[in-house]
């Protein structure tokens, strides 16, 4: 291991919560991990007090993140609360000695990471994921501290990456005029693009049951960004209503809204909301699924649409965000505008009265994915550590020796 760097991810959010932000650091540290990198995950507590654990081997610290606010009881809070939470990362930086501290999705976690960054000079990574602007509650337009803290950030780190070109373009308006796309990956392990469900043909239903009925998966967080209302919307002013099921798979704020919607328009026998649900039965809902739906008002680079094609699914993505960057119109998925909700549900039913071409976009996805490993993502943020230099090209002051 000698001259690997140690690397700290830190990390907006981490198990036990879900997403593609959690999904993407988790997958990272475990393939650095594997290549003998010393590396652990800083991430924020959120009053849960989790402490230490380890997640798939790795060493993940839940670490005390406090904001300062104007308001007269906020600041008193803070003042209380800053103490301690400076001696938390203090003594995380202490007993690992990050060679890297890579902040991935700014929030309060990056704010500390600056921090550590100006009293140590450890060199800086700073990866995007969409936080800037596929977020309901617009947290850089409304918190001059934290725009501030990004945009400092950006100006001391060694490199700035984006999940998508969207998202490394968005950049710009904090200053990062150069940032590089490193996109999302999925774990092809035990996925077999020769079995049926992933090869374009949906798996058979049991021996005597009659022929299945059309499923249609949606899978994430349920806030309104991700527009499953325009989804149920869809269903409801179309034939999908009598022609398919809608599954909805995920948890979040929206999440009681969602319901009422679908009890509103009658759709209850026809929607099922599972909740949320781990990672081998999102893939069995995916495998099973007659078509896959992405229909995001605003989405960075959503991992639903690798892991639709992993499963070899047909796929309807939203042309708002990072998907068109990846995904060709017509051959290994088709693209729509989902706040058109007749145009959504068109492009659904085309593929359901299609099933050869939907068959052929599923396939051609399948083959697609292979571009979109954990492994490839990681060799890029190792080239990304590698440029940073012996003193991260900023001075810093920690050693790169492999620990």
């Amino acid at each position: 291991m000698a001259g690997r760097r140690r690397v700290a991810l830190v990390a907006s959010s981490f198990e036990p919560h879900t997403g593609g932000v959690e999904s993407h650091v988790r997958h990272v540290a475990r393939v650095l991990a594997a290549r003998g990198t010393p590396v652990e995950v800083w991430t924020v507590d959120r009053g849960e007090h989790l402490g230490t654990r380890r997640v798939d081997g790795v060493l993940v610290r839940y670490l005390p993140t406090p904001q300062p606010s104007s308001r007269p009881g906020d600041v008193a809070r803070f003042a209380l609360a800053a103490p301690g939470a400076a001696l938390a990362w203090g003594r995380a930086f202490r007993s690992f000695r990050p060679d890297v501290l890579h902040v991935q999705c700014f929030g309060p976690n990056g704010a500390y990471a600056l921090g550590l960054r100006t009293l140590t000079r450890t060199p800086l990574v700073v990866s995007s994921h969409g936080e800037t602007f596929a977020d309901d509650y617009a947290v850089f337009e409304h918190s001059r501290l934290l725009r501030s803290a990004l945009e400092r950030s950006i100006g001391v780190a060694g490199a700035v990456t984006g999940c998508s070109r969207v998202v490394a373009d968005d950049l710009v308006r904090f200053g990062a005029e150069d940032a590089v796309v490193v996109p999302n990956g999925v774990d092809l392990t035990g996925h077999d693009p020769k079995s049926s469900t992933e090869s374009g043909t949906r798996a058979a239903p049991p021996a005597g049951a009659g022929p299945a009925e059309p499923v249609v998966v949606a899978v994430g967080r349920i806030e309104h960004v991700k527009g499953f209302d325009l989804l149920v919307d869809a269903f409801a002013a179309s034939p999908l209503r009598e022609r398919a099921r809608l599954v909805v798979v995920g948890d979040g704020s929206e999440a009681g809204a969602l319901r009422r919607r679908v009890t509103s328009a009658g759709l209850q026998d026809r929607v099922d909301l599972p909740g949320r649900l781990d990672p081998a039965e999102v893939a069995a809902r995916l495998a099973a699924a007659d078509v896959v739906v992405v229909p995001s008002r605003a989405d960075a680079a959503p991992l639903v649409v690798l892991e639709a094609w992993r499963s070899g699914r047909p796929l309807v993505a939203t042309v708002r965000g990072g998907p068109p960057e990846i995904v060709t119109d017509g051959v290994d998925g088709v693209l729509v505008d989902p706040q058109d909700t007749t145009a959504l549900a068109g492009a659904v039913l085309g593929l359901l009265d299609d099933p050869a071409r939907a068959a052929r976009i599923g396939a051609a996805g399948r083959r697609r994915v292979e571009d979109f490993t954990w492994e490839r993502v990681v060799d890029r943020y190792e080239g990304l550590y590698a440029g940073l230099g012996a003193a991260g090209g900023a001075g810093g002051a920690t050693s790169s020796s492999g620990g």
